[in-house]
């Protein structure tokens, strides 16, 4: 099986950073799908996984969390899917990733793909809906019920992408997002955001609309960055809600006066400690698909890569490194390997 993986943590402007590999080809165990991938997206994750550090890999290592494909095998205790349907999923970081021409993912964490979207459009969705999803509903808390203020920080990314879709459509909350460029502001209005201000002008900006106090916040970035500004602007009882990690410790005392619950999503969690749940994202997966597919939300595509090459999968870490997406990258597979 081809694929394109790494052996050392590089740059990702190091010639080197990526290589072909022949890998042998994956075999399903139990409840597992192997797919082959149509289309990938790069996230974060991506980069941070594959971040210079002091290791060497035995083995070549595929990264990659998105995918749209089509299943191809099926272990013995599959029971949701079969040869021939096309899924989407955002994978298990603990597994080898969707950079290779097939893959296996454990059926509990895919669901079929939107018949509504092509490979490239679907992409974009999986590992953003979920941890977006995760993030509103299940650590915030929200529901069709809920009123008050949200705001979202990074909005134009591709978590803040759908995150604004998801509290638009599915919430009663005014949608508050964070944006400093012309283009991302306005991407931002497009996803459904009702007010953007500049994350550099925050609280400025938000006294400018009249908001001195927010009901519930989710930070996708720099989190130590608006630390005190969160602290200062969630209400009593509020909560916020960050997906971004820290080099610097949080400051939980400023939380303490207003009673604030404070909580971390890691879309993860479930596949890498295999907990009772674990079908949830399964489930997950389908109920965005079917709002997809109802044109209830759309897709967060902005940019496609035509093809996947150790140069190519470079040049894309490098651009979600440099922290200016906007919406998501994918990267065309459908020719790769044949």
């Amino acid at each position: 099986m081809k694929a394109i993986a790494l052996t050392h943590y590089l740059p990702s402007d190091h010639p080197h950073c990526f290589i072909e590999a022949e890998l042998p080809t994956p075999t399903p165990g139990p409840r597992d799908l192997l797919v082959k991938v149509n289309a990938t997206s790069i996230n974060p994750v991506d980069t941070k996984v594959r971040s210079p550090k002091a290791k060497m890999e035995p083995s070549p290592r595929v990264l990659g969390w998105d995918a749209v494909g089509d299943v191809i095998a099926v272990g013995s205790e599959v029971t949701l899917f079969k040869r021939g349907d096309r899924v989407w999923y955002a994978g298990d970081i603990s597994r080898p990733g969707s950079n290779g021409a097939q893959q296996l993912v454990d059926e509990r964490i895919a669901a079929l793909a939107p018949t509504s979207l092509n490979d490239l459009e679907a992409a974009a969705l999986p590992l953003t809906a979920i941890t977006a999803w995760e993030a509103l509903f299940e650590r915030i808390g929200l529901s069709r019920e809920s009123e008050g203020r949200l705001l979202i920080i990074g909005g134009a990314g591709g978590v803040g992408s759908i995150a604004i879709q998801l509290a638009r459509q599915l919430t009663n909350m005014e949608v508050i997002a964070t944006a400093s460029r012309p283009e991302t502001r306005a991407w931002c209005l497009e996803m459904g955001a009702h007010q953007v201000v500049s994350h550099h002008k925050l609280q400025a900006e938000l006294a400018a609309l009249g908001i001195s106090q927010l009901d519930a916040i989710f930070c996708t970035n720099a989190t130590e960055q608006h630390w005190a500004a969160m602290a200062s602007l969630i209400r009593p009882f509020g909560h916020i809600c960050t997906i971004a990690e820290s080099s610097e410790p949080w400051d939980l005392g400023l939380l303490k006066p207003k009673s604030v619950t404070f909580s971390q999503e890691f879309m993860f969690t479930r596949s890498l400690f295999q907990t009772p749940d674990m079908t949830e994202q399964h489930r997950l997966l389908g109920r965005v698909a079917a709002l997809v597919e109802e044109g209830v939300l759309r897709t967060t595509l902005s940019k496609v890569v035509a093809e996947l090459t150790p140069l190519t999968l470079a040049q894309a870490h490098a651009e979600v490194e440099a922290g200016r997406m906007v919406g998501k990258l994918v990267i065309d597979m459908s020719q790769f390997g044949n």
